[in-house]
């Protein structure tokens, strides 16, 4: 049995077919650690042209995503131990704690939205969290949804390939990464800095934690403020 369960549910379900099947993701699954699975929201739209749109009550440009799709789709995939996640622009601001607590859960349904938005009824009464990957508007919610769990199975046990290379990854600890280099030790005249290839663990991990905070200082100042 998968560790994580995650449902997708989309307009555009083939948007994620490469994401799922490759690299990371395609390994965790076939290993049976996690079970992806894109649905498509047509699939529970009623009536001969499955419409998943109208206008909105009170006037206003585009369309929004009705509720009866939706709601169907998420009740009947539903578990006693999912969360149901709306991915939006005003959501709460993805972060490293975010996917961590997520990693940690054994099932997420994840709603993609699209047009103008989905009816207020939705967000109301089917979602429990909503959540958004940065203050911009994508043409639909499927690639966030992507952007989230690909951070999310990060963190989940045996999905990576070494587990401790998390801790090396940026915003763990308030801190952007460091910068890393492989062989050749000599490329155009540009060297790899002494230190790396001195054998002195020590003195290693303190010019990587200096040039975190060199560079954090340097392009994300406010979460030094922060921590």
């Amino acid at each position: 049995m998968a560790i994580l369960k995650v449902d997708f549910l989309t307009l555009f379900p083939a948007m994620l077919d490469g994401f799922l099947t490759e690299s990371m993701l395609g390994r965790a699954q076939k290993n049976g650690i996690l079970e992806l699975r894109a649905h498509n929201i047509r699939d529970w739209a009623e009536g001969k042209h499955k419409i998943t749109d109208d206008r909105p009550f009170g006037g206003g440009p585009g369309m929004l995503m009705k509720p009866e799709p939706v709601f169907a789709a998420i009740e009947e995939l539903q578990s006693s131990e999912c969360t149901r996640i709306y991915m939006c622009p005003d959501g709460e601001k993805r972060s490293p704690q975010i996917a961590l607590e997520l990693a940690k859960l054994k099932h997420l349904i994840i709603l993609s939205g699209h047009y103008e938005g989905i009816d207020e009824r939705i967000r109301e009464c089917v979602i429990d969290r909503e959540i958004s990957i940065g203050d911009y508007v994508l043409t639909n919610g499927t690639l966030p949804a992507a952007v989230l769990v690909d951070t999310v199975a990060r963190y989940v046990p045996g999905v990576l390939g070494e587990e401790n290379s998390l801790s090396a990854d940026s915003f763990n600890n308030n801190l952007l990464s460091f910068p890393q280099y492989t062989r050749p030790a000599e490329f155009r005249g540009m060297k790899v800095p002494e230190v790396l290839m001195s054998g002195n663990h020590g003195e290693i991990e303190r010019w990587r934690r200096e040039r975190q905070v060199e560079r954090t200082n340097k392009r994300r100042p406010y979460i030094l403020k922060q921590s």
